[in-house]
């Protein structure tokens, strides 16, 4: 019969985890900075522009991926005319306006109104549109046909739009309540599923959205709002904004400022077959790119959050008081604030502070790994303790010390018992990438997003959405499932 310092010789000898950990850390040495550095702002005249992408007709991207729109058109121009180049940054109007004024865009362009308030913060370009806000209902709505109907009634907003500003000034005279959302897109749907009984929008894209078959009517004549303005931080890029408008001056004066308006306010209504297997296959292009990015974000996090895991495990179970505090520290930290709030705070906060630039996909890297190595870390310490502590106190009696004992006897057991929570961990990571496109990062999720901005298909759109993450998760459950079997054989 075998001895049970034996067992624990043999176990000595086994460099599992080690050899794992060098493993993972090579991968994120060699994929993670060229995915970083493709995003990093080029010094000069290359400016990094911010914008909504969620806006049409002023920007949106058509069928092939490419961001198109008034705006976009209006920013191309200008740039060809005045000899500078640029990247743009699509992240959503709030998002938008955070990296302007954070220092991680030079500008903004988003049918942004010039109003007081916003020149307290930002300097503007001279106008560049003229906009006006309208009421919407769905068009088999015929109870509601003035203000005056809207009384004790919800209506939908967009953040920072002239409909949210007007829907504001009005509402107490008419008595109705607002309720706001980050994107048209999601305004529509508050309509459609009967929670609001009108949206108040921006004339342009609503006019658009009824060309394109949103299934929306005007209900009221337009109230004539705020301008349009490129937006600069205060006191910040003041060249990039005389580029601007003397771009803007030339591009009028050509005539190809009118060709490019004509082009979006006039263009025909769409004839894409919307259904769901017309849009399986005009978008899996997109949709095939955001799913790309979302297994790439989740295999890196993950790489780095188990090494990040394992360190602060370790911390959390030992001897040492000042380690164990540490690890308790990183974990609750983490795991006490929520992932929504350290993307923003990582991408936006840190950067503004110490002056510096950062990719969004470095920010959702980073915001990940962290958040996903508290949990690790929580695994790894459950693992361990797992773990008989005769196994630990056997290994130290053959004289072998105490690390030596827990990264070759206490470790690799430990490590069986850990597989299936770490399946578990990739899953949530995976799902919890939607949450960065807050920062604009276009993985699944946003991609959903943009395509419904184009079509206003959002039911068949987040279905098709759904589909392609039930199938991956469900293929990383089973494999855990597979996993836990063949370890508890």
């Amino acid at each position: 019969m075998r001895s049970r310092s034996d067992r624990l010789l043999r176990l000595v000898r086994r460099p599992r985890v080690p050899a794992v950990i060098a493993a993972l850390t090579l991968l994120v040495t060699l994929v993670a900075p060229g995915l970083a550095g493709a995003q990093q702002p080029a010094p000069g005249n290359n400016y990094n522009i911010a914008t909504d992408i969620t806006f049409a007709p002023f920007e949106f991207q058509d069928e092939s991926g490419k961001l198109v729109g008034i705006d976009m058109d209006l920013l191309a121009a200008i740039a060809e005319d005045q000899g500078f180049t640029y990247q743009v940054n699509p992240v959503g109007f709030d998002a938008a306006l955070q990296a302007v004024t954070g220092g991680q865009a030079n500008g903004m362009i988003a049918g942004m109104s010039i109003t007081d308030a916003r020149k307290a913060t930002f300097d503007f370009s001279d106008p560049y549109f003229e906009s006006g806000v309208q009421m919407g209902v769905l068009e088999s709505n015929d109870s509601v046909t003035s203000y005056e109907d809207l009384r004790g009634k919800s209506v939908a907003v967009k953040n920072g739009t002239e409909g949210a500003t007007y829907a504001e000034s009005i509402k107490d005279q008419y008595g109705f309540t607002t309720k706001y959302f980050a994107d048209s897109s999601s305004m529509f749907d508050e309509v459609r599923t009967g929670n609001s009984a009108a949206v108040f929008e921006d004339y342009p894209v609503l006019a658009y959205g009824i060309k394109q078959g949103n299934g929306f009517k005007t209900v009221t004549d337009k109230v004539p709002g705020a301008s349009y303005g490129f937006a600069v931080a205060k006191g910040q890029n003041a060249q990039l904004l005389q580029e601007f408008n003397a771009g803007l001056a030339n591009v009028k004066a050509s005539g190809k400022y009118d060709e490019i308006l004509d082009t979006y306010l006039n263009s025909d209504a769409s004839d894409d077959d919307n259904s769901i297997l017309g849009l399986i296959k005009s978008t899996y292009p997109l949709l095939l790119e955001g799913l790309w990015l979302t297994i790439v974000l989740t295999v890196i996090s993950i790489a780095i959050a188990l090494v990040l895991g394992a360190i602060f495990g370790l911390f959390r179970v030992s001897t040492n008081i000042v380690l164990r505090g540490i690890g308790t520290t990183y974990v609750d930290v983490f795991r006490g604030t929520p992932l929504l709030v350290q993307a923003f705070f990582i991408y936006f906060g840190i950067p503004a502070a110490l002056d510096f630039q950062m990719s969004a996909f470095t920010a959702g890297i980073i915001t990940l790994s962290l958040n996903a190595g508290a949990y690790m870390a929580e695994i790894v310490r459950g693992g361990i303790l797992s773990v008989d502590k005769g196994q630990m106190e056997a290994s130290r009696s053959l004289g072998i010390s105490y690390l030596k004992s827990m990264q070759k006897v206490v470790m690799p057991q430990a490590v069986r018992t850990m597989i299936p929570s770490y399946i578990n961990q990739f899953v949530i990571t995976l799902k919890d990438t939607s949450i960065l496109s807050v920062i604009g990062l276009a993985e699944l999720t946003q991609t959903g997003r943009i395509i419904i901005a184009r079509n206003f298909q959002s039911f068949n759109m987040w279905l098709i959405i759904g589909v392609m993450y039930f199938i991956i998760i469900m293929a990383l459950t089973k494999l855990s499932n597979r996993l836990e079997k063949r370890i508890n054989r």
